[in-house]
């Protein structure tokens, strides 16, 4: 199969896919203030000014929510929920459900206008359907940043926020570690060749990098040596060490646990990152990532899989510090300005939150990883705005791979603290597990968890 097709297979399949009271949390009340709303209800759709498209389903029994859904990366095709058994289930219950396309114009990675795209398709909603009683909104993946943007600049246009497996660090933060990954296997398992990672003109010229990189991983992956590195590689792109379809492998079984990281990229996740780096060059207009100036040996030391490389570097008889010293010295990469300003104004978040927010991330996502919620925790603390703030996690591999039953219940959370001020306890593990078991539904796996820091 052609890189490029592999390349369009990728993107597409993305696109298919982001106290101590146990008591389960309550359905919310189904009254509506019928005198703000019309009889308006089935599908609704419209376009936009740049061309971007809307959906809305409105239930005959609307209980007067109205939940904004924003995408992730993938073909610019509205769409009003996670998944179709998530949009079958809160129809079900009464939720209205939106989402827009946004600019359909440009990039995938359309985060110029994402934003302002699903503030304007709740005005077009509402003048259709009246004022909801609450707003709500929900974002998965690159959706779960322009989730947490929503979060951050919509007080007074939507109440609260829900995000799942979010790409919450901001664009700059993904490139980074992306790029040191890319870089990594580059340097040390292609030393001869020049293989370009940044500036790429098309998607083809994505794809053929990625149809390198992911070559030279699969020959490295059959010697002791060549295994080391990929582990070194796989630290720096913060890749989990469980797969789907495996049991967890032990806190010490080092060899498990790459051959694990190795399944990731053997599934073809370098086919997926270079595509992405397209389509954000395109999007923030340059190459907004470098690796001049990165000192490698202090970048391992912050990984949570360094006792990992550490230990296939020994086994394996490789000097680790010499490869660490060849990645520094020989690291020239540079970023365009622009394109980094860019990238903050439009691809950034964490600068303050206006509304509460909910962020919910499986433990081992091996797309946008779960280090991620770190790094963008940190960010909202700094800005005073920690209060609004809540995460919890879901024991599971993948990328967005909630259950309904998780889903609702982390809305119904979310809509406690809307109505009552308070987090109380609703956003805890236990809560939030017990909450969605209850459902009878399709199952639920919330567990205590603290991520790492993100290695960038």
């Amino acid at each position: 199969m052609p890189a490029s097709t592999r390349l369009r297979i990728a993107l597409v399949a993305l696109a298919a896919l982001t106290s101590a009271t146990l008591t389960t949390l309550p359905a919310p009340a189904a009254a509506v203030d019928t005198a703000t709303h019309t009889s308006v209800s089935g599908r609704l759709t419209g376009t936009l000014a740049d061309g971007a498209t809307w959906i809305a389903d409105v239930p005959e029994d609307w209980n007067g929510t109205l939940l904004l859904f924003s995408h992730g990366f993938g073909p610019l095709v509205a769409r009003n929920a996670p998944t179709e058994a998530v949009r079958t289930e809160l129809l079900g219950q009464g939720y209205a459900l939106t989402g827009s396309s946004y600019d359909p114009n440009g990039s995938m990675w359309a985060l110029e206008s994402a934003e302002r795209d699903q503030f304007a398709t709740l005005d077009a909603v509402t003048a259709k359907i009246g004022t909801p009683r609450r707003t709500l909104a929900i974002g998965q993946s690159m959706g779960g940043l322009v989730n947490a943007q929503l979060a951050r600049d919509g007080g007074g246009r939507i109440d609260g926020a829900l995000g799942q497996c979010g790409l919450v660090a901001g664009a700059t933060d993904l490139e980074n570690y992306q790029l040191d990954a890319e870089y990594t296997i580059a340097r040390l398992l292609l030393p001869e060749q020049d293989v370009k990672l940044v500036r790429f003109d098309s998607p083809a010229d994505a794809a053929a990098t990625a149809g390198l990189l992911t070559k030279a991983v699969t020959a490295a992956q059959a010697t002791p040596q060549g295994r080391a590195r990929v582990a070194l590689a796989a630290a720096f792109l913060n890749l989990p060490a469980w797969s789907p379809g495996k049991e967890r492998p032990a806190p010490t079984d080092w060899a498990e646990q790459q051959a694990q990281q190795y399944d990731w990229f053997a599934q073809g996740i370098l086919t997926f990152v270079e595509g992405g780096r397209y389509a954000i060059e395109q999007s923030v207009g340059g190459n907004n990532s470098w690796t001049k100036g990165v000192d490698y040996t202090r970048l391992l030391a912050g990984s949570q899989h360094a006792p990992l490389v550490r230990a296939l570097y020994r086994t394996a008889g490789l000097d680790l510090r010499a490869d660490l010293r060849t990645l520094t010295k020989d690291a020239t990469i540079t970023a365009d300005p622009a394109a980094v300003r860019t990238a903050r104004r439009t691809s950034s978040a964490g600068q303050g939150l206006e509304v509460p927010l909910l962020d919910v991330h499986t433990t081992a996502d091996n797309l946008v990883p779960v280090e991620q919620e770190s790094s963008f925790a940190a960010r909202v603390r700094a800005s005073g705005d920690g209060a609004l703030l809540r995460q919890a996690y879901v024991e599971r591999q993948g990328h967005c791979a909630f259950t309904t039953a998780e889903t609702v219940a982390a809305l119904r959370a979310l809509e406690h603290r809307v109505d009552t001020g308070r987090w109380d306890a609703v956003a805890t593990p236990a809560a939030l597990q017990r909450s969605a078991v209850a459902l009878g539904l399709d199952g639920a796996a919330y567990t205590p968890y603290r991520p790492a820091p993100l290695t960038r």
